[in-house]
């Protein structure tokens, strides 16, 4: 469908004044190819400087420059369009073939080719089933890209610190948000402003998304726990801006849980589908952002009150065991009766002992009690002193007694080498013990040994005799009193 600027009269129009002109006679001058093709230009541009044209794009290409070339055709006829860099910016949605659309521009020629094209200022997908369509054909590509896979979806955190929203700052959705998140829990909310509809509104959510994303740890701007993109609701051209490629790319790459909450209950962007949880309205988003504060305070009260009686009965239960294993011990009074027993033996053992030695004492104090007196123990006393005087008086007489006891020292010397069981070891003779240190005197007790130890005067040696029958030791002969052992 085309709409003329305005109607031209043919006698107005100099081009076609001229072309008359110059068809009225052969002699008239012949136009070069660029004149001819100047001429057309002008007519075209003149005739249709406004068109809105329906029809279906094809061949859709996108120059290094940014330009757009396509061509949009219907059943019967095809035109070409081209549309610059600056209009391509503002598209709100990604022209593909089979779309079909609305250009509105202006007609021209090319004369590099001799063909006419429609330079192309808006655009706009052609009534609801075209826009369902591209939709559709969207959602498959973006799909089988994984986009949409559920193992990408990340889990809510339970009870964020920080919740950013991308919205508009003035709209009744943030405030439906601010409400219900202070009724249910307060929690601190950061608003990323965007525009929800119209040009350029996809490309500022999915800067905002991303923007939450990149936000570091610890910075000035705290970095929100859990997104929320909300928008309210309308018709799907009004959402287009939420199925825009680059806003779902944006919300899939997000490293921050996303929740979708744009439009109603039965609106359904791609979104949606690329974010980790969709929620029917903003309102049920700031639902499942957080948790009742009063029903979460409920909750913990009941835990520790169930933690109570668990401990209750636990210790119960523990006492009951207690006292039934105690009931199965003896009691203590029995345990110490045969100690208590024996400490009364012993104390009266002690007593009677004590009382001996004490009756024993008094009779030695009685014989000797006499003796003790101190006219006695004087007499005693000076009879000693006389004799040690007269001692230090004879010097003859003490080297007689040192001499008598070095006579008694070396007589002991002599009786302790002959007796000494080791002095034989340094003629020849051989120490023999068993193995726990006995000593071995005759050959059958040797045999029944198995290993010995034979003691040199220059050490010892460890030898095996092969016995093995143990013979009984004979017992040792109790010499008479008075009579000591060899060795």
């Amino acid at each position: 469908m085309a709409f003329p600027s305005a109607p031209h009269d043919d006698d107005s129009n100099p081009s076609g004044g001229l072309l008359a002109r110059e068809s009225a006679g052969d002699n008239a001058p012949a136009l070069s190819i660029s004149e001819i093709s100047a001429l057309l230009k002008r007519t075209v541009e003149d005739r249709f400087g406004f068109v809105r044209v329906r029809g279906e794009l094809s061949g859709v290409k996108r120059a290094a420059s940014g330009h757009l070339y396509l061509s949009l055709k219907d059943e019967g006829a095809r035109l070409d369009g081209v549309m610059w860099r600056g209009g391509v910016q503002k598209l709100g949605f990604r022209p593909e073939d089979g779309v079909e659309v609305i250009a509105t521009g202006k007609l021209t020629t090319y004369p590099g080719r001799s063909n006419y094209q429609i330079v192309i200022e808006r655009m706009e997908v052609a009534g609801e089933g075209a826009l369902l369509a591209l939709l559709a054909k969207l959602k498959a590509r973006l799909e089988s890209e994984g986009l949409f896979d559920p193992a990408r979806k990340k889990a809510l955190p339970f009870l964020p610190r920080v919740i950013g929203v991308v919205t508009s700052p003035t709209g009744a959705v943030i405030r439906d948000i601010l409400h219900r998140l202070s009724d249910r829990f307060p929690t601190r909310v950061i608003v990323w402003p965007v525009l929800v509809q119209g040009q350029g509104s996809g490309a500022q959510v999915a800067n905002a998304v991303r923007g939450f994303s990149n936000l570091p740890e610890n910075g000035a701007i705290p970095r929100p726990d859990l997104v929320i993109v909300a928008r309210g609701g309308g018709s799907i051209e009004d959402l287009w801006g939420f199925n825009e490629e680059e806003v779902v790319r944006a919300v899939a790459e997000c490293t921050i849980p996303i929740i979708s909450a744009v439009g109603h209950e039965t609106d359904t962007t791609l979104c949606d589908f690329a974010a980790d949880w969709r929620a029917p309205t903003p309102t049920a988003a700031a639902e499942l952002a957080v948790p009742v504060q009063a029903e979460l305070a409920a909750f913990v009260a009941d835990l520790n009150a169930r933690q109570r009686r668990a401990l209750a009965r636990q210790l119960a239960q523990a006492k009951e065991r207690l006292e039934a294993r105690s009931q199965r011990l003896p009691q203590p009074q029995a345990l110490l009766q045969g100690q208590a027993q024996r400490v009364d033996d012993l104390a009266e053992r002690l007593r009677r002992a004590l009382l001996h030695r004490t009756e024993i004492a008094g009779s030695l104090l009685a014989r000797h009690a006499g003796s003790l007196r101190p006219a006695l123990l004087a007499t005693r006393i000076g009879r000693e002193r006389e004799r040690l005087a007269a001692q230090r008086l004879r010097p003859e007489v003490l080297l007689q007694r040192i001499d008598h006891a070095r006579g008694k020292v070396d007589a002991l010397d002599r009786l302790r080498r002959s007796l000494d069981p080791e002095a034989p070891l340094q003629r020849g003779y051989v120490l023999v013990t068993d193995k726990d240190g006995h000593l071995v005197k005759d050959r059958q007790t040797a045999e029944s040994r198995i290993a010995l130890t034979l003691k040199f005067a220059d050490g010892t040696l460890d030898v095996t005799t092969g016995g093995t029958r143990p013979v009984p030791r004979p017992r040792p002969v109790v010499p008479p009193a008075g009579q000591q052992e060899l060795f």
